[in-house]
């Protein structure tokens, strides 16, 4: 029976060495001292260690089968297969019955395989690897945060919910987003009108006459015209009225003209730093109060921002390679499509945002939002019939010719950044130097110039003293 006992183990011992072809069996030699506890014994997981015993046994059990299968190839040799990582007790029994020895188990994580496969997916990042109780423990420092998910990744396969992380990320890990927000504006309206009034009395003083069309249609304005004064209610730039009698009738026309051009140019460049995948916000402008009716009947006040607005969530996803979530807004408050309810008049915001995600380098730019809107006005009234004479229908026509167009692009750029000495920096102030006593009362200067670099420099360098209506290029 005891014979037949060891062939049998020794076939089941040798079906699991060849059926496990990349597994290593190699012996190991148990010191086993009646009555003294052993040394641990390490096995590694789906691998198999065959253990030689000085002393014979004669019955073997283990306390935890999944952790560990076991089998006897004779009354000295010990067949140990690992199975899921963890610790077990193996009991080795005399031929009386007795207690010879506790061997402690320990299944750990096949790491040799995962090292070789972690060399071959990422190749040069100087990763450690080691075993603690039942799971893996992962350090050094990596290139990237892309590659530290990966190794994260491969090492769940081997030690699933089992990975300690004690890895770095090298490099530079803080982003600064630079956001252009560029508008033009251009507007051109032209208007042309004529008026005619007339006053009066005639056959004899039997026939009164009084009337006057598009700005001399009211008897002030008509008043106003026959004195030789122009009406108030013009809003032309340029007015011209004339005047005649014939007989006892008076006639009296008004000319007017309006040409109006405009360009308006805005440009904001907000600058914001963050670390990699943390949130940045920015806000330069103000909060507006807008009242809010609750269901009590009370009314509470919110808080609405404006201004230029930036949100954005950096992730350098490998060297140089930047992804950006960003929210960018511009705002302003708008009086004229306001609402008024009650006691309460409530302005109206003009908003222009974009909502977008990106991947670029450091230092590459892209243009993530853009507007190009072109509103375009013509009116012409007339009087009816009267508007349609040659010649003298001018008299009972106008003219109204608007067109507006506006421009606007959002540029991004991101940049890899690092902390510098606080001295290496200039600050807009330093620009600007207080000016002296003499400076001030002799000679009237309210500031003397400092050195200028960058863009802060440049706009100080413009030339702000000229006349009102000028473009700068």
């Amino acid at each position: 029976m005891k014979y037949d006992r060891f062939i049998k183990a020794a076939l089941a011992g040798l079906t699991l060495v060849f059926a496990s072809a990349p597994a290593s069996v190699h012996a190991e030699t148990l010191s086993i001292l009646r009555g003294a506890p052993s040394s641990a014994l390490q096995v590694p997981m789906n691998r198999a260690v065959v253990v030689e015993s000085d002393v014979p046994f004669a019955e073997l059990s283990i306390a935890n089968p999944g952790i560990a299968d076991i089998s006897s190839l004779s009354d000295r040799t010990i067949y140990v297969l690992g199975k899921e990582p963890g610790r077990t007790t193996l009991t080795i029994l005399g031929a009386d019955g007795s207690l010879i020895t506790n061997v402690e188990v320990h299944v750990t994580p096949d790491i040799a395989e995962f090292k070789e496969r972690l060399e071959q997916i990422l190749p040069g990042e100087p990763i450690e690897v080691r075993t603690a109780n039942s799971g893996i423990v992962l350090s050094g420092t990596v290139s990237s945060i892309a590659k530290l998910d990966r190794a994260l990744e491969l090492a769940q396969r081997y030690a699933p919910d089992r990975v300690s992380n004690l890895m770095t990320v090298g490099g530079t890990q803080q982003v600064m987003l630079r956001v252009q927000f560029a508008e033009m504006q251009r507007s051109v309206s032209q208007s042309l009108s004529s008026s005619l009034a007339l006053g009066g009395v005639g056959l004899g003083g039997d026939l009164g006459v009084s009337s006057g069309t598009n700005t001399l249609n009211t008897s002030g304005a008509i008043a106003n015209a026959f004195t030789g004064n122009v009406p108030s209610t013009s809003q032309n730039n340029g007015a011209m009225l004339l005047g005649f009698n014939a007989g006892g009738i008076e006639v009296g026309i008004l000319l007017e003209a309006l040409e109006s051009r405009g360009m308006v140019r805005t440009l904001a460049e907000p600058n914001l730093t963050a670390l990699s995948g943390q949130e940045a916000r920015f806000l330069a402008g103000g909060e507006y109060p807008v009242p809010v009716s609750q269901d009590s009947g009370t009314i509470t006040i919110e808080y609405k921002p404006f201004g230029v607005e930036l949100n954005f969530v950096p992730r350098v996803v490998d060297g140089d390679l930047i992804n950006l979530e960003i929210e960018a807004a511009v705002s302003s408050i708008d009086p004229s499509n306001g609402i008024t309810q009650g006691n309460f008049t409530v302005d109206a915001f003009r908003r222009r945002e974009t909502s977008t995600t990106v991947e670029m380098r450091d230092g590459e730019s892209f243009a993530i939002a853009g507007l190009l809107q072109d509103d375009f006005r013509d009116l012409a009234g007339q009087v009816p019939w009267l508007g349609d004479i040659p010649v003298l229908g001018a008299l009972f026509r106008s003219a109204d010719y608007a067109r507006q167009q506006t421009e606007l692009v959002i540029i991004v750029t991101p940049h890899l950044v690092t902390p510098t000495r606080g001295e290496v920096y200039a600050l807009p102030t330093d620009r600007v130097r207080p000016p002296s006593e003499a400076d001030l009362f002799l000679f009237g200067r309210v500031a003397n110039d400092g050195p200028t670099t960058g863009g802060a420099g440049e706009v100080a360098r413009q030339d702000f003293s000229g006349s009102y209506g000028y473009v700068l290029d």
